[in-house]
């Protein structure tokens, strides 16, 4: 994780995938935009679709920004299945891939796929020189890739996911994590990750599935993933793993996603908050994005691991 030349050789090949794709919808022309993945819903917890950006508005750190740019469409996005492999999945690790398959199937034609497995250690789940997939079959292998053993390297395969999404050539990115929360082997601190997750553009849906007898859960962890970069933690019993997945892959379907330009005359600032409202008709709605951000760039973060 803090090997200098890995990182280096991580953005070396970022630049590289990054300058040879390209993509039907882009919304960072400008490196200096925040781009925000919103969800919006009404009084009764239904997804609010059709809204314009004049709908909207954005507040950094309580100040109004303009919306510089907007889409409301089924955008492709690329999804990182990041899946507890420890000896405590041992039993529930049939239904988490059940549902992850699930997920793929009513996905868009056009979303990317990967599947990083974690125990001790971290298991990439695509072959060595596929850095994504839309294909189930190869999915399938990938979430069955180990057997459920050792102990829970959480942190550094959130961490390590997030730094392989910065392949992508998808401008919309999510997580879903499926663990304890649990955390005993991780080389990068808590501290470290959460600024990974503020700077990176990636929406973390974190599920937690727990068994009662471990000493190491940690469902605050969980709840913090999601609630900095506006995704969702869920709780459910076993047997509604599968209900919980397609309510997420309804949820990316239904997103909304919008940029706008930071306050630049403070570089000393950080981090800063973001909030975002909707209302149409003077009716308010829900909304949920990220809560802050960081200005330094993700690959400034990134090679500091």
């Amino acid at each position: 994780m803090r090997n200098g030349l890995f990182s280096l050789a991580i953005l070396l090949l970022i630049s590289a995938v990054g300058a040879a794709q390209q993509n039907a919808y882009t919304i960072s022309d400008n490196v200096n935009l925040v781009v925000l993945d919103v969800s919006v819903r009404n009084p009764a917890g239904g997804y609010v679709t059709g809204l314009k950006k004049s709908n909207f508005r954005v507040f950094e750190d309580h100040t109004s920004r303009q919306i510089s740019q907007f889409a409301s469409v089924d955008t492709p996005v690329t999804v990182g299945l990041v899946v507890d492999n420890s000896g405590s999945m041992l039993h529930k690790r049939t239904e988490v891939i059940m549902a992850g398959l699930a997920f793929a199937r009513q996905s868009n034609s056009q979303d990317d796929f990967f599947v990083v497995n974690f125990n001790n250690s971290i298991i990439r789940g695509l072959p060595e020189k596929t850095l994504f997939t839309d294909n189930l079959q190869a999915l399938r292998n990938a979430l069955f890739l180990g057997q459920p053993k050792g102990q829970t390297a959480l942190y550094d395969a959130v961490a390590y996911s997030l730094k392989h999404l910065e392949f992508s050539r998808q401008e919309r990115r999510a997580l879903i994590v499926v663990s304890d929360g649990g955390d005993n082997v991780s080389h990068i601190r808590l501290a470290e990750l959460m600024r990974l997750i503020e700077a990176s553009r990636a929406t973390v849906y974190t599920i937690g599935i727990f068994d009662p007898e471990s000493k190491d859960l940690n469902p605050g962890v969980l709840r913090r993933f999601a609630s900095v970069s506006g995704g969702e933690y869920v709780e459910p019993a076993l047997d509604q793993v599968l209900p919980v997945f397609d309510k997420i892959s309804r949820e990316i379907r239904s997103r909304y996603t919008l940029a706008f330009e930071p306050d630049e005359t403070n570089d000393k600032h950080t981090v800063r908050t973001v909030k975002v409202t909707a209302q149409e008709n003077g009716r308010r709605f829900a909304v949920r994005t990220r809560t802050t951000y960081t200005i330094k760039p993700f690959s400034e973060l990134l090679a500091r691991q």
